[in-house]
């Protein structure tokens, strides 16, 4: 699947996708019913985004290898998700929270950038084209841009503190 982006099929790979699908369908509907879309936009796209790419996996059966390859990302968000959950905590000082950031940049790169730009180069095969393939690039570019501005946040945040805005804002860990 990792070569074959665009034929590569396998009943658990198109079970996976449709899966991951269901999750962002369920995670949307959850932001828009709890009244959170205001503080929550930037998952709002990023959800909508994602499942217009699994849809073309699951509807039409093509790029599922791409779509299981998206999914590295929540890899990374196992440490991300103990990261927010440490700073709800104030708990930054602690030897866990410092290892954890380091292993943070390491999973962002591993499992987040890598993949991205493995499938951008894969993807850009298809500029110019009036294809299925030109419109995964299209979202693709914009989780590009995405991923690179939330790494950012990260950077700055864990590693640059004294550069964070000091606006807080409570409702939001996606700025933290």
């Amino acid at each position: 699947m990792l070569v074959e982006i665009e034929t590569a099929w396998s009943l658990s790979g198109y079970l996976l996708v449709c899966f991951s699908a269901g999750y962002f369908i369920h995670d949307t509907m959850d932001i828009v019913v709890s009244k959170q879309t205001r503080a929550s936009w930037e998952y709002l796209v990023h959800h909508v985004m994602a499942m217009g790419a699994f849809f073309s996996g699951i509807f039409w059966k093509s790029f599922v290898g791409g779509g299981v390859l998206t999914l590295l990302v929540e890899v990374s968000n196992i440490f991300l998700t103990l990261r927010m959950m440490m700073k709800i905590s104030n708990a930054q000082d602690l030897l866990l929270y410092r290892v954890n950031k380091y292993v943070n940049l390491v999973m962002y790169f591993f499992f987040r950038l890598a993949p991205q730009v493995y499938l951008t180069k894969f993807f850009l095969q298809y500029a110019g084209q009036r294809t299925l393939g030109t419109f995964l690039l299209v979202i693709l570019l914009m989780l590009d841009m995405m991923i690179l501005i939330y790494f950012s946040r990260l950077l700055r945040s864990d590693f640059c503190p004294e550069r964070t805005p000091r606006r807080q804002h409570k409702d939001k860990f996606l700025t933290e």
